[in-house]
């Protein structure tokens, strides 16, 4: 029972994810706000392939009319690993967003307290999400539990480097993602926003 148990739950997460996936841009109305999460940085504080599509993806979305600002939400746990400033440097700089359209959270560890915070903290309570494809249907599923009504976009844009490890850990990651939004109920980083999103 307990096997079957651990192979149908993620299934089930994953259809219900998949569900909520916009694959044809035209076909996404405007969303107030993108949240767009953390995935890594290079040695030189820069995003990682990874990342650097799903920033490219908010970018495209930005310009195309349909999302009008950013929550991007990720890892500064340490003064010298800062996600969300990364992020924030390459779409206002890189891809010319302006700055006031960018807002980062430094509080975004993971998944959970991404979606926890957006509610919580940003007052968000609808949004797009951006990720890979491997990842945002347990995205999805966790900010739509937390209060955040969500769909998503993926920015799969190739094989990446080691996703057949990112995907086998998935199957986990929507196991425990479960035990905490109905069961531990963690606690995640507090704080006060620096603007309140309205949809």
């Amino acid at each position: 029972m307990l096997i079957i148990y651990f192979i149908t739950i993620p299934i089930v997460i994953l259809q219900y994810g998949r569900n909520r996936i916009y694959t044809d841009i035209s076909d996404i109305p405007t969303y107030t706000v993108a949240i767009v999460f953390g995935a890594g940085l290079k040695t030189d504080g820069t995003p990682n392939d990874m990342l650097k599509d799903r920033l490219d993806t908010a970018s495209e979305l930005y310009y195309e009319g349909k999302v009008e600002s950013f929550l991007l939400s990720g890892d500064n746990s340490d003064t010298e690993y800062n996600e969300p400033q990364a992020m924030y440097d390459y779409l206002v700089y890189t891809k010319d967003i302006p700055y006031e359209d960018v807002v980062r959270d430094f509080a975004g560890l993971r998944t959970y307290d991404t979606c926890a915070r957006a509610k919580n903290i940003w007052g968000i309570d609808k949004a797009i999400l951006i990720s890979q494809g491997y990842h945002l249907s347990r995205a999805i599923f966790t900010c739509n539990e937390l209060g955040v009504s969500s769909t998503g976009y993926s920015a799969t844009k190739y094989d990446y480097s080691g996703e057949i490890y990112y995907k086998g850990r998935e199957i986990l990651a929507i196991h425990k993602a479960l035990l905490d939004i109905y069961v531990i109920h963690p606690e995640y980083i507090g704080g006060e926003p620096e603007i309140d999103f309205k949809d």
